[in-house]
């Protein structure tokens, strides 16, 4: 399922909403990647709310086990960093500069010559703007990246994720995982179990090529 060839290796992660796990999967399963063999690194498409480092980085490293990487230093995996915690179209505004989207593409392909699966971290869902007329969904779609998706057991989320997966499909974005997030664990577990259960099987019937992974 992980495929090697150059051009073919950058991967793209994001979920139903903020705060709902990508930067926690992302680190998951670049530490995964990197235990099966394959050298994986992690990209924020565009960090807001940070002034010269991003969070989520720090957080990827963290939880793959390793100490920040030239690239890191080289700012080569945070590309575009905004001050303002916001969606990136008006922390763009506010610090009044545009985002640079040559510069994250470039980014995005040396770290693709470097290593063998770049996973490239979005900002909150799939419909958060870029710029007032460029979504997120859009960049993916003309980047061609295949799709890593999170999503959660949390009230909502059956129908977040059906609306978003929608919007996958119509597109016609190459829906390789998705990602059930448990964390935080719930005291009453009847929501969240059955959550699980329906996505499970709507996956596996209507995007039976996609894998589905609870972490």
């Amino acid at each position: 399922m992980i495929k090697k060839e150059m051009n073919n290796n950058i991967y793209f992660v994001s979920g139903i909403d903020t705060g709902i796990g990508k930067s926690y999967a992302t680190g998951f399963i670049a530490k995964q990647w990197n235990a099966a063999g394959l050298r994986t690194i992690t990209q924020k498409l565009v960090q807001t709310g940070n002034t010269s480092i991003s969070e989520d980085i720090i957080l990827h490293r963290e939880l793959m086990g390793i100490a920040f990487t030239q690239e890191d230093m080289q700012k080569i995996t945070m590309p575009e960093i905004f001050s303002y915690p916001a969606s990136p179209h008006l922390a763009a505004r506010i610090d009044k500069r545009e985002i640079n989207f040559e510069k994250m593409r470039q980014a995005t392909i040396q770290l693709s010559q470097r290593y063998d699966a770049v996973l490239i971290e979005g900002a909150g869902g799939l419909m958060v703007p870029l710029t007032e007329n460029y979504l997120i969904i859009d960049y993916i779609k003309e980047m061609d990246y295949p799709l890593l998706f999170v999503t959660s057991g949390k009230l909502g989320s059956i129908n977040h994720t059906l609306l978003s997966l929608e919007a996958v499909a119509r597109r016609k974005i190459q829906l390789h995982t998705v990602i059930y997030n448990t964390f935080p664990v719930p005291e009453d577990n009847t929501i969240s179990a059955d959550t699980q259960r329906y996505l499970r099987t709507y996956i596996q019937t209507r995007f039976p090529e996609t894998a589905f992974i609870v972490i």
